[in-house]
């Protein structure tokens, strides 16, 4: 950690943990899928909220639309994802994850979610809450 931070506190440095922890189950999550890293992560981009098109997940992604486009076609050729006519501009293109996709994910997420579901529901409801709202604010905070 760089010298010009303050000490930084236990609840602070368990999300830079739980951070970490959740890149390394997304690096194994796509060797599992057999995709890279910035496929796995258009992957979860679509899944967590739905169909978009080409300009807004390369937007989420950080890269030129050249390179979603390219990173489409590589996922739509390995069956993970599909284009679909937009529903209100058919010259606009609408792309989402595959069930298949969907599936082989949850399939290998599903002991780590079931896992984290467990510790939530041994929090009484107080503490539920604090921890959601938590980690709402630090979720909120690293947004742009």
């Amino acid at each position: 950690m760089s010298d010009d931070l303050p000490e930084l506190t236990e609840a602070t440095l368990a999300v830079q943990h739980l951070i970490g922890a959740s890149r390394e189950l997304a690096a194994r999550a796509s060797r599992e899928l057999g995709v890279n890293g910035t496929d796995m992560n258009a992957l979860s981009l679509l899944q967590q909220y739905g169909p978009m098109g080409p300009a807004e997940l390369a937007s989420r992604l950080g890269i030129r639309s050249a390179s979603v486009t390219v990173l489409i076609d590589r996922l739509e050729q390995a069956g993970h994802v599909q284009r679909t006519s937009h529903p209100k501009d058919r010259r606009r293109v609408t792309v989402s994850a595959t069930p298949t996709a969907r599936a082989a994910t949850l399939q290998f997420l599903r002991p780590s979610i079931l896992a984290i579901d467990a510790l939530s529901r041994s929090l009484d409801a107080d503490a539920q809450q604090i921890v959601t709202t938590f980690l709402r604010d630090a979720t909120r905070a690293m947004d742009p």
